[in-house]
C-alpha cells in the first residue's frame, strides 16, 4: 500500500463550519501504517540528501566549524567555581569546577557523555545549597522536556540514593540547614488520564536520604488543573515564596508564608492580572520584577507587612528599554536592558538610583548573568552574530572587567559585518532587522539569502552565534534575523500585538522582512529561503502558504501547523493564552482558521522546495504537526519542487540535543538549502 497519499474522511463542525481531516490517522504515532508512513518518508528524504553530492563536504565544514571551546557562566559555590564547558564536538558539556581562573585546573564534576553512550542525557538544571557543599541537578533524556532530579555531595562525591521523578523546568529551592528542598512536580503516570499528564502541577518538600514517596504536600490547587507552581527561599531564608502561573502566558501570581509555616500561603500578588518574579528581600520588604502597568518591565519594593497594591513603591522604574535579565546582590540590582533588540547592563543600587553601565561590545546579546549574592563579582556571557559567547568578570569594587574564556573562533570582523536595518510593516509600523554578510556584498539580487524567524512567546531574536549559520556566510550567503511582533523585542506590548485575532500581523511582518530584502536586491525569490522552529515553523508554513512565489526554499522546524487540534496534545493546552481556542470560542476558530498552516494549503499550487523536520518523541510539539502538514502540502504540490520532512530518532524538541545529531541534522538541511539555492 502506498501510504504517501493515503487519505481517511473524517470532519468536524467547527461552529457551524465543517473541517475535514483527512491525514488525523497519523496523529497515532504506535499505529503501523503511521510508521509505514514514517519508513517510506525517510527513505524518500534520505534517498534525496544523500544524493547531493556535496553533501560530506558541507557536512566536514560543519564539523570544522562546530568543533570550538563552548563556555558557560561559572557560579560561585563554597570555594569552587561551578561552569558547564563543551570542548568541541562533545555531544553534551561538561559541568566543571575550579578554585580560581588563573592557578587551578578545571576538575570535572559531572561528565553527561559517560551517562549515555549516545549522548542524549542532558544536564538541565543545577542548584547548590548555602554552603556550596551539596549540589541538587536534573538530568534529561532523549530530548524530553521530563527531568528526573539526583543530589550529589561535591565534598565527598558521594550520590545520594534517591532519585526525584516527573518533574518538566521545575526550580529546586534548599533549605538553609540543607536537609531538604522544595521542588514541583507533575502526577505519577497511570494516575490520572494521558492528557491531565501535564496537568495537577504540585510543589513538594523533600527530604534528603528518604523516598520520593515520603515527599511531602506543600501546596495544589485541584480545582484549578492548569496551575503550575515554582519555589523560592528568601535571603534570609525566613520566607518561602510560592510563584503560580498558567502555561506560556506572560502573567503570574505571588504567595509566601513564613518558614516554620505550615498555614496557607499569603497572597502578595495574586491576581495574575500581569507578571510578577520575586528577586530578593530585604527583612520585610521584597524586591519584585513587574510588569504591571509596565509593559517594558520594572523592579518594586513590598512591604509585606502592608502588601496592599496602593502601597507597592517603584524602585526602579519602567525605562524606555525593554528591563530583561533581573538580578539582586547585597548592594545593587543588576539589570540588563534591551534597545531595538540589543543588549546592555547597567547597576542599580537598592534604592533605586543609577550606578552605572558596564562596557560591553555593541549589537550583543547577553546569555547569562550569574552572580553570589554576597560575593561583588558578575560574571556575564555575552554574544554576537559574529562571535561564540564569551565570560568576562565584572569586579563591583574595583569597577574592572576581564575576560575569563573566549573562543577563538568566529567569523573575523575583518572580513564580515552584521548590520541592522528598520523595514516597514503593512501598517507603516519599523521593524528591526538584523543582515550579516561579508564586507563589500554586491546588492544585485543573486545573493542566497536564509531569513530567519520567530514572533510569539515573548521570545526576542537577539544576536547569537551559529556555527552552521556562520559556514553558511563564509560560503556566500547572507543570514538574516526580523525581529517582527509577538516577540519581546519592545516589551509586551510588541508581544500582544502578535497573539490571538492580531496573529496575522507576524506574518504580515514576516512577508515584508522578504519583500524589502527583495526590493533592496539583496536577494531574488528563486534565491531566498525562510528558516524558523516550533512557533516558528508556524510563522514559515503560514508565510508560504499565503505567499509562495516569495520563497526559493523554506526549513520549517518542529513546526505547529494544525492551530485547531493543538491544545490537545501533551502541553499545548499552554499556548492558548497565545493563540485562542478554536473547539471552544467561535471568534477563535475564525481567526485561527484564517491562517492554520493545515487548513490553508491549496492544491494544484506551485510551492517552494521545504523541507519539513521533527522528532519522533517531542513530547512538546508532538510530530503529528509536521506529519499531517507534510502529506498535505505533498498532495496538494502543483510543481517540481520537492517536499520532504526529516523525522530524528530518539530525539525531542531540542533541549539537549548532542552536538552529533546536530551536525547531522544540519548537514541535512544546508545541503538542502545549498542544492535550491543554487550554492553548489
Amino acid at each position: 500500500m502506498d501510504l504517501l497519499s493515503t487519505k481517511q474522511t473524517v470532519a468536524e463542525n467547527y461552529h457551524g463550519v465543517l473541517v475535514e481531516d483527512p491525514y488525523r490517522w497519523l496523529e497515532d504515532m504506535k499505529a503501523s501504517s503511521t510508521q509505514e508512513w514514517i519508513s517510506q518518508q525517510s527513505a524518500q528524504t534520505r534517498q534525496y540528501v544523500d544524493s547531493i553530492a556535496e553533501r560530506e563536504g558541507i557536512k566536514e565544514k560543519l564539523k570544522e566549524e562546530w568543533n570550538y571551546e563552548k563556555y558557560f557562566a561559572p557560579q560561585k559555590n563554597g570555594d569552587f567555581y561551578y561552569f558547564h564547558k563543551n570542548d568541541g564536538l562533545q555531544n553534551q558539556p561538561v559541568y566543571y569546577r575550579m578554585k580560581d581562573f588563573t592557578t587551578s585546573s578545571p576538575e570535572v564534576v559531572i561528565d553527561p557523555n559517560l551517562l549515555n553512550p549516545n549522548g542524549t542525557t542532558a544536564i538541565t538544571n543545577v542548584t547548590f545549597n548555602k554552603n556550596g557543599n551539596l549540589m541538587a541537578y536534573a538530568l534529561s533524556e532523549n530530548g524530553s522536556d521530563w527531568q528526573e532530579i539526583h543530589v550529589k555531595n561535591v565534598e565527598t562525591g558521594e550520590e545520594y540514593p534517591e532519585t526525584i521523578n516527573w518533574c518538566k523546568f521545575s526550580t529546586i529551592a534548599w533549605l538553609e540547614d540543607s536537609s531538604g528542598f522544595y521542588y514541583s512536580r507533575f502526577p505519577e503516570p497511570g494516575t490520572v488520564s494521558s492528557e491531565d499528564e501535564s496537568n495537577y502541577n504540585k510543589l513538594y518538600l523533600h527530604i534528603l536520604n528518604t523516598p520520593q514517596s515520603d515527599d511531602v504536600l506543600i501546596h495544589e490547587r485541584p480545582d484549578d488543573k492548569e496551575l503550575s507552581f515554582s519555589a523560592t527561599l528568601g535571603d534570609d531564608y525566613r520566607y518561602l515564596i510560592l510563584q503560580s502561573w498558567k502555561g506560556t502566558e506572560n502573567k503570574s501570581r505571588l504567595y509566601y508564608r513564613s518558614i516554620d509555616s505550615n498555614e496557607d500561603f499569603i497572597p502578595v500578588a495574586p491576581n495574575g492580572d500581569a507578571y510578577y518574579s520575586f528577586l530578593g528581600n530585604k527583612e520585610n520588604i521584597f524586591y519584585v520584577y513587574t510588569n504591571k502597568n509596565a509593559p517594558n518591565g520594572k523592579i518594586i519594593a513590598i512591604d509585606i507587612q502592608q502588601p496592599e497594591e496602593e502601597n507597592w513603591k517603584d524602585i526602579v522604574p519602567e525605562q524606555q528599554e525593554v528591563m530583561y535579565f533581573t538580578k539582586i546582590m547585597e548592594d545593587y540590582f543588576v539589570l540588563s536592558f534591551m534597545q531595538h533588540a540589543r543588549h546592555h547592563l547597567s547597576l542599580f543600587k537598592l534604592d533605586g538610583a543609577f550606578v552605572k553601565t558596564i562596557a560591553l561590545p555593541d549589537m550583543i546579546t547577553i546569555t547569562d548573568v550569574s552572580i553570589n549574592k554576597k560575593q561583588q563579582e558578575i560574571f556575564i556571557g555575552y554574544t554576537s552574530y559574529l562571535n561564540p559567547t564569551t565570560i568576562v568578570r565584572y569586579d563591583v569594587a574595583s569597577d574592572r572587567l576581564e575576560t575569563v574564556f573566549a573562543s577563538e573562533k568566529g567569523l573575523d570582523h575583518t572580513l564580515y559585518e552584521t548590520k541592522q536595518v528598520f523595514y516597514t510593516s503593512t501598517d507603516g509600523t519599523q521593524v528591526p532587522m538584523f543582515i550579516t554578510h561579508k564586507k563589500g556584498l554586491e546588492l544585485n539580487g543573486k545573493n542566497p539569502v536564509l531569513l530567519y524567524g520567530y514572533g510569539g512567546f515573548n521570545i526576542s531574536m537577539t544576536p547569537s552565534y551559529s556555527a552552521s549559520n556562520a559556514m553558511f556566510i563564509k560560503e556566500g550567503g547572507v543570514y538574516v534575523v526580523a525581529n517582527i511582533r509577538g516577540g519581546g523585542e519592545y516589551g509586551e506590548a510588541w508581544h500582544q500585538a502578535g497573539t490571538f485575532e492580531r496573529k496575522q500581523q507576524v506574518f504580515d511582518d514576516f512577508i515584508a522582512a522578504a519583500e524589502w530584502l527583495v526590493s533592496n536586491n539583496y536577494t531574488s525569490p528563486s534565491l531566498l529561503a525562510i528558516m524558523g522552529g516550533s512557533n516558528g515553523g508556524l510563522l514559515v508554513a503560514a508565510c508560504m502558504n499565503q505567499q509562495p512565489d516569495l520563497f526559493g526554499a523554506v526549513i520549517c522546524q518542529v513546526p505547529v501547523t494544525d492551530m485547531l487540534r493543538y491544545q490537545k496534545f501533551t502541553v499545548g493546552r499552554f499556548w492558548t493564552s497565545e493563540f485562542g481556542n478554536a473547539e471552544e470560542n467561535e471568534e477563535d476558530f475564525k481567526n485561527i482558521y484564517a491562517y492554520s498552516p493545515l487548513h490553508n494549503v491549496s492544491p494544484g499550487t506551485s510551492y517552494p522546495a521545504t523541507l519539513v523536520t521533527t522528532a519522533d518523541t517531542d513530547d512538546r510539539v508532538v510530530p503529528l504537526h509536521a506529519m499531517k502538514y507534510t502529506a498535505t502540502l505533498q498532495e496538494a504540490q502543483g510543481g517540481d519542487a520537492p517536499v520532504l520532512i526529516r523525522i530524528e530518532k530518539d530525539a525531542g524538541h531540542g533541549l539537549g540535543k548532542p552536538i552529533a545529531k546536530i551536525i547531522e541534522e544540519h548537514t541535512d538541511i544546508y545541503s538542502f538549502l545549498f542544492k535550491n539555492l543554487n550554492m553548489m
